[in-house]
């Protein structure tokens, strides 16, 4: 029988208490739960871009689906917008409209001060065509990290509407998640689904997005720039599968593979030293 070790036992307790990298709270009962992306773009990829394109199923899988709190639909006449929602039994005017039953709930639990501050879960901007949706989550990340809020990766959309992209800085900022809308349809019924992903967020360092990382490019002007190292590159990278007689498929996929998992062991043995 193996005995934990003192090294054991302190790598057990610097887990233990580094943060999680990403932290979310469902203030609305009913709301789905997070889930993690998955590769197959939530079984909606070709089976041939699943299995090679290696691209296509890292993007997918980067991140966290988010979902409506209620099934719900809205209607844009090029003025004004309606809304309605299960158990609505009518159109709606949309100002600005709480999740129905939370304010008493909110107001129930929340602390004498903050007490009528629940968020609205749908409202109409002053802009034409766009609305405020809240997922009913309140997200925290690890220090450093924020969050990028974006439509789901290579998921096809009922169509209607476009998502707003934006990056959070949810280790900083606690409130509740919200995101802009435009609606792209008139006269005609747009419908949101409680079980089909609504947003995909993605936690990204803050530094990867700070103007002293990405004022740090270069451009090369045309292709007498290329260097030797460049051309060895582009040979390996695509003359040599094509001069292959036999060219396995996924090269690309299967090389990105083995390089995850190499790096992973090599982290994970780094760790234990």
């Amino acid at each position: 029988m193996n005995h934990p070790t003192p090294a054991d036992a302190a790598a057990d307790k610097t887990a233990a208490a580094k943060p999680k990298l990403i932290t979310f709270h469902r203030l609305i009962a009913s709301a789905r739960m997070p889930q993690r992306a998955d590769r197959s773009a939530a079984g909606s990829l070709p089976t041939r871009a699943f299995r090679y394109c290696e691209a296509a199923t890292s993007a997918a899988a980067f991140g966290y689906y988010l979902f409506p709190p209620i099934g719900f639909s809205v209607q844009w006449d090029g003025y004004d917008i309606m809304w309605t929602f299960e158990g609505a039994g009518d159109w709606l005017p949309l100002k600005s409209a709480q999740f129905p039953g939370f304010r008493d709930h909110f107001d129930a639990l929340a602390p004498d001060e903050i007490k009528e501050f629940s968020p609205p879960f749908l409202s109409a901007l002053q802009e034409p065509g766009l609305i405020q949706i809240w997922t009913g989550i309140v997200v925290r990340t690890a220090p450093g990290w924020s969050l990028l809020v974006r439509a789901p990766a290579n998921l096809p959309r009922t169509g209607g509407w476009d998502a707003y992209e934006g990056i959070v800085e949810t280790d900083r900022w606690f409130g509740p998640l919200i995101t802009n809308l435009r609606l792209t349809k008139t006269n005609t019924p747009i419908d949101f689904k409680p079980d089909y992903p609504l947003l995909q967020v993605q936690p990204v360092p803050r530094h990867i997005y700070e103007d002293a990382t990405l004022n740090n490019y270069e451009i090369v002007p045309d292709l007498a720039h290329f260097t030797p190292e460049d051309w060895d590159d582009y040979y390996d990278t695509v003359v040599r599968p094509n001069s292959q007689v036999v060219r396995p498929r996924g090269q690309y996929a299967s090389a990105a593979r083995k390089r995850r998992s190499a790096e992973g062991a090599s982290d994970d043995k780094s760790a234990g030293n």
